[in-house]
């Protein structure tokens, strides 16, 4: 487990693709009881951990997490988040370059329970939720592209069914149309950046998670530094 940032009242780790964020059927570890064994460790702290999860991000996705290490934090963090007032920002390599270098995508988004999959529309529909986000293209190679995603609301898959939805579905993304899985069973979607106004001490908060060791992303990520200059 790797912590990016650590205070009184919140920790930010980065979590690693194929990590879930919170128990599930399977019986893995979640990173929650990870977190809660290393707090506990750290600090030598007899009986239970307090230990509140923020928010979540989707299993095969890698990047930051914040979660709560008292229930102030966590009642507030939850405020902030329920107002969007926390601000992320994500990563993603895609197989095919979009439309558009810069666009905000508008969907209409319906969640299956049966097949674990989120569909998008772009138009609105019975019982699905709207869904914004902003995309800008950073870099491109021979076979992919890197880009940043605003988010701007928060939907189950919101970010993965959209892209989707495009024709540029993330790399090793076999349930939204990759063509081959990932190495390592992930796919390269990172949350990559996270922003807000610490909900207790009232300090900004901005942070960035390190890249995936990973040659395709170090490559792109080289070259958007160098169209940034």
């Amino acid at each position: 487990m790797e912590v990016i940032y650590e205070d009184n009242h919140i920790i930010i780790v980065n979590k690693a693709a194929g990590e879930i964020v919170q128990g599930d059927r399977t019986g893995d570890e979640p990173l929650v009881d990870t977190v809660k064994q290393w707090l506990k460790e750290k600090y030598d702290k007899p009986g239970n951990v307090f230990c509140g999860l923020t928010h979540r991000i989707d299993r095969p996705t890698c990047g930051l997490v914040v979660l709560a290490k008292t229930s102030k934090g966590l009642s507030r963090m939850n405020e902030l988040f329920r107002k969007g007032e926390v601000h992320k920002t994500y990563w993603a390599i895609v197989k095919n370059r979009p439309p558009h270098d810069q666009e905000t995508l508008t969907h209409w988004l319906t969640s299956v329970e049966r097949n674990n999959k989120t569909y998008a529309s772009t138009h609105p529909r019975e019982g699905a939720q709207k869904a914004v986000l902003n995309y800008r293209l950073l870099a491109s190679g021979e076979r992919y592209h890197l880009l940043e995603i605003d988010l701007i609301t928060g939907r189950k898959h919101q970010i993965r069914a959209q892209l989707a939805a495009i024709g540029c579905p993330v790399k090793g993304d076999l349930k939204y149309g990759a063509e081959r899985s990932n190495p390592d069973g992930g796919i390269s979607l990172q949350s990559h950046r996270i922003r807000f106004t610490h909900p207790v001490s009232g300090k900004e908060i901005d942070v960035t998670a390190p890249l995936p060791h990973d040659t395709l992303w170090q490559a792109l990520a080289t070259q958007a530094s160098a169209n940034s200059i």
